[in-house]
C-alpha cells in the first residue's frame, strides 16, 4: 500500500483527501502543529523519518478570505518557503503532487476557458498568484513534481462562511434570502470529483507536469443559486446587489481529460443537493451569524 503524505491537514482539501483515501493508501495528515514547512530542516527530518511514496502538498498561505487572520505581507515568502523546503527533499519521496491556481495567469488578465499554455503570458501582481506562478516556473523544469492547477472547488468541508456554494446552501438551509454582491461566472469542480483525479495521479505516471483540473462548464452565481433554492423546495428570495458580471474564471480541460479518458463529472445539480443535504444534516455546525 502506498505511503501518503498530506499537508495542510486543517484545509477544506486536505480533509476531504485523508477521509476519501483512507481506504486505498496509507495517510499521513500534517497540520502546521505536526510539521513546520517553514523549517527546512524538520522537513527534512520528517520526510526521511517516514519515506513516502508521494506527497500531496495542499498547505497554503493565503491571507485574502474575508475571515483570514494571516499577514499579508508573508504570503510569498511563506507559500514559497513550504513549497520549496518539500522540493528540495525530492530524493527522498516518490512524487510531489500539489495544487495551483487560476491566479498563476495573473486576475487582472482572465479570460474564458484559459489553457495551460496560457501561463507566463502575464506576470501575477498579488503576492498569492505570484507565488503559485513561481511554483509552476519551477514544476515545468522538474519532472517529480505535478501541479494540478484549480480554479473553483467545493464540498462540505470548504468554508461556508464566504465560499460561495457551500455560502448559498447554508442560507438556504436557514431559510434566509440569497444575497449576491456581484454576479461572477465560474467553472466549480465538485470535491468528490476531484479526489477521483488526485487517487489517479497518484496511481499513475502522467504525461506532462501541469494541468488545469477543471469540469470545462461555466455556471453563473445567479443560476447557481437558483438551483440552490429549486433544491431546497422553499420559497427563497435572491437579491443581486450589483447588475453585471465580473470576468470569467475558467480553464480549458482538454489535456486533463486526454490523461483521465472517459472520466465524467458528478452533475452540478446532483454536487449541490448531495451538499446540501450533508448542511441539512449537520446544522449544529453553522453559525448562522457568520454567514457572509
Amino acid at each position: 500500500m502506498q505511503k501518503i503524505l498530506i499537508t495542510g491537514g486543517d484545509g477544506f482539501i486536505a480533509r476531504s483527501l485523508c477521509e476519501g483515501f483512507q481506504d486505498s493508501f496509507s495517510v499521513i495528515s500534517a497540520n502546521r502543529h505536526v510539521l513546520d514547512l517553514t523549517d527546512s530542516e524538520k522537513v527534512s527530518n520528517f520526510l526521511k523519518h517516514n519515506h513516502f511514496d508521494v506527497v500531496i502538498h495542499t498547505a497554503t498561505y493565503d491571507a485574502a478570505p474575508l475571515f483570514s487572520t494571516k499577514d499579508p505581507t508573508r504570503v510569498l515568502e511563506t507559500n514559497l518557503k513550504m513549497f520549496f523546503n518539500i522540493v528540495r527533499c525530492s530524493d527522498i519521496f516518490g512524487k510531489m503532487i500539489y495544487f495551483g491556481s487560476g491566479a498563476e495567469f495573473s486576475r487582472e488578465h482572465w479570460k474564458p476557458k484559459m489553457k495551460e499554455d496560457y501561463f507566463d503570458v502575464h506576470v501575477p501582481n498579488d503576492p498569492y498568484g505570484f507565488s503559485k506562478y513561481l511554483m509552476s516556473k519551477y514544476t515545468q523544469i522538474d519532472s517529480n513534481i505535478y501541479n494540478l492547477r484549480l480554479f473553483g472547488v467545493f464540498g462540505k468541508y470548504d468554508d461556508w462562511r464566504y465560499r460561495f456554494i457551500p455560502n448559498v446552501c447554508c442560507q438556504a438551509v436557514f431559510d434566509m434570502p440569497i444575497t449576491i454582491n456581484e454576479n461572477a461566472i465560474f467553472d466549480f469542480l465538485y470535491i468528490d470529483d476531484l479526489l477521483k483525479i488526485v487517487h489517479w495521479f497518484v496511481k499513475n505516471k502522467p504525461s506532462r507536469n501541469i494541468y488545469n483540473v477543471c469540469t470545462g462548464r461555466t455556471y453563473d452565481f445567479v443560476t447557481l443559486a437558483e438551483k440552490v433554492a429549486s433544491i431546497s423546495g422553499k420559497d427563497i428570495k435572491i437579491e443581486l446587489k450589483t447588475e453585471g458580471a465580473g470576468k470569467e474564471y475558467s480553464g480549458d480541460n482538454s489535456l486533463v481529460m486526454q490523461e483521465l479518458k472517459g472520466f465524467e463529472f458528478i452533475p452540478i445539480d446532483q454536487s449541490i443537493e448531495d451538499l446540501y443535504k450533508w448542511y441539512e444534516q449537520n446544522i449544529d455546525l453553522i453559525d448562522k451569524n457568520q454567514l457572509h
